[in-house]
């Protein structure tokens, strides 16, 4: 995610701090600093939400390791001022498996304010709740309500909550998939609403929350059609099968020129008949802003690749290409470059799909000619 710090790497999994998350813990420590003129107040408060953000962490984890169990990696963890977002290569495709992954997050939170409980009741430490603010108060007090709160918001049953996919994954045991998502949003964004007409009268967060889940709802039914219209459809049927390649050899002046004269934005890089890299349109022009034109295009273009073959699942080849940022895939056959697939055509043989859908859905219902001849018909 751009914008964001590399914290390291646990159990295998990149961890991302957004920029911002700085900020808010600026503010933390100043509001804390005005709120009761003491150093030792804004120390506390930034100390409170490092600990908070340290369990939407675990929390985080919690999903990318249950994830594991049932052979999906997570490319990485970024920490947000909203929360935490952990990327998983692809949603499980089974809804067991779904159900377990988004159950994992709440549970680390349920641990962890059993845990707290425990240790506060051995050391006798409780204090009144009433004490506690968002301020002040037990720090582990505090740390206990906000785990429980993060458990109740989490299991709403809305997108892009982990209630949502935990109703999402109940659905899809007697429903199918797409219908249980659209179901699922259906009623998130059903909740979206009582949410964004309760903020009018009431807490504005409430506003900010409800487009969040409206967003999230509209979201996830979106890819679920998606991938519902990608079903049992193999790479060939949406792949650009007319474009040019570039040698290694070439210039990224050539490759300028040819970028204008057609409408291909990514060209393959192939060499003996092998494709050894891929020039984007963004690194073509970043080159010829830094680079003399007579540069090889060999020098800029990318060679750490997602590669897609012809006869795989759509679906699948399309998960693998998130990262890309719309860059073009190379679609092989036995090792040969036969394609490209491009978000242009994916969004056009979508529409296609779709038109042709409605079509069907909407003509009568007509016996084939050959019978109508047959039959007189006209």
């Amino acid at each position: 995610m751009k914008w964001s710090l590399k914290l390291g790497r646990f159990l295998g999994i990149d961890v991302h701090l957004h920029f911002t998350f700085v900020l808010l813990l600026v503010f933390v420590g100043v509001a804390n600093w005005l709120t009761d003129g003491s150093a030792h107040a804004a120390i506390t408060g930034v100390l409170f939400f490092l600990s908070l953000f340290a369990c939407v962490l675990l929390h985080e984890y919690g999903h990318a390791l249950m994830a594991r169990r049932f052979g999906i990696g997570t490319r990485d963890i970024t920490l947000l001022p909203i929360g935490g977002v952990a990327r998983l290569d692809r949603m499980p495709d089974r809804p067991v498996h779904e159900l377990w992954v988004a159950l994992a997050g709440p549970a680390v939170n349920v641990v962890i304010a059993a845990g707290l409980a425990i240790w506060l009741t051995l050391a006798e430490a409780w204090q009144p709740f009433t004490s506690l603010t968002t301020t002040s108060g037990s720090l582990l007090e505090r740390l206990l309500a906000v785990n429980v709160f993060l458990v109740l918001f989490n299991l709403l049953p809305a997108f892009p909550m982990d209630g949502g996919r935990i109703l999402r994954a109940l659905l899809a045991l007697r429903l199918e998939s797409a219908r249980a998502t659209r179901i699922a949003a259906t009623i998130g964004q059903g909740m979206a609403v009582l949410f964004g007409f309760a903020g009018l009268f009431g807490n504005p967060m409430l506003l900010f929350i409800a487009l969040f889940v409206w967003i999230g709802a509209s979201q996830e039914a979106a890819a679920a059609e998606m991938k519902s219209s990608f079903a049992d459809v193999p790479v060939r049927a949406a792949m650009l099968t007319r474009f040019h390649t570039l040698p290694p050899t070439a210039t990224i002046g050539e490759a300028g020129h040819l970028l204008l004269a057609d409408s291909q934005r990514d060209f393959p890089v192939v060499d003996d008949n092998r494709v050894v890299g891929l020039v984007g349109h963004a690194d073509l022009f970043r080159a010829l802003r830094e680079r003399d034109e007579d540069a090889p295009v060999a020098a800029v273009m990318r060679r750490d690749l997602p590669f897609a073959s012809v006869d795989e699942d759509l679906a699948g080849a399309l998960a693998r290409g998130t990262d890309e940022k719309g860059l073009a895939m190379p679609v092989l056959a036995d090792g040969r470059l036969v394609g490209l697939l491009t978000a242009e055509n994916v969004g056009e043989f979508m529409l296609l799909q779709a038109a042709r859908t409605a079509r069907r859905d909407s003509r009568p219902i007509l016996a084939p000619p050959l019978l109508r001849r047959a039959a007189g018909l006209k």
